[in-house]
């Protein structure tokens, strides 16, 4: 994919993603979203089982498992069909895609001024404060136009 298009899917998603981003509804229930919504429909775990056409015990132990975090998405989708739900599934960047790209460029193009400034400070060819800082925005601006998946090879 070419960056100008990476770009443009990045700000798509953003969009996309804004809204689910600050939603404090969509934090699991402690107890899980099946166990949840079960109880609020006033259904049993044997009636759940039955909709699902497992057992009993294993609709305690499903719910359990979403619980604690180790429920598969097969399991959770089979949860919510049974609940007359629709499962829901989302990764949620903590901040907008682009802003993670322009950090990680950051962090890359300070690693990489770092083994230059220091090279040419040993060679008494230092740089000014208003020159590396420049320098900085400069190389920041190329990795982001540059990058593709290199741009996470050289994380630290």
């Amino acid at each position: 994919m070419r960056s100008a298009d990476r770009a443009s899917a990045r700000r798509q998603l953003d969009k996309r993603l804004a809204v689910l981003g600050n939603s404090q509804a969509l934090t699991r229930p402690p107890r899980g979203w099946v166990k949840a919504i079960r109880e609020a429909l006033g259904m049993t775990t044997a009636q759940l089982a039955k909709r699902m056409g497992v057992s009993q015990p294993r609709v305690v132990t499903l719910e359990k498992a979403e619980a604690n975090g180790a429920i598969t998405l097969e399991s959770l989708e089979r949860a919510a069909r049974a609940l007359d739900c629709r499962l829901v599934y989302a990764l949620v960047p903590r901040q907008s895609l682009d802003e993670l790209i322009e950090e990680q460029a950051l962090r890359l193009a300070r690693k990489r001024l770092a083994a230059t400034s220091h090279t040419m400070s040993l060679e008494a060819q230092g740089v000014g404060k208003e020159d590396e800082s420049e320098q900085l925005k400069r190389l920041v601006r190329q990795i982001i136009e540059k990058a593709g998946s290199e741009l996470w090879e050289e994380d630290s």
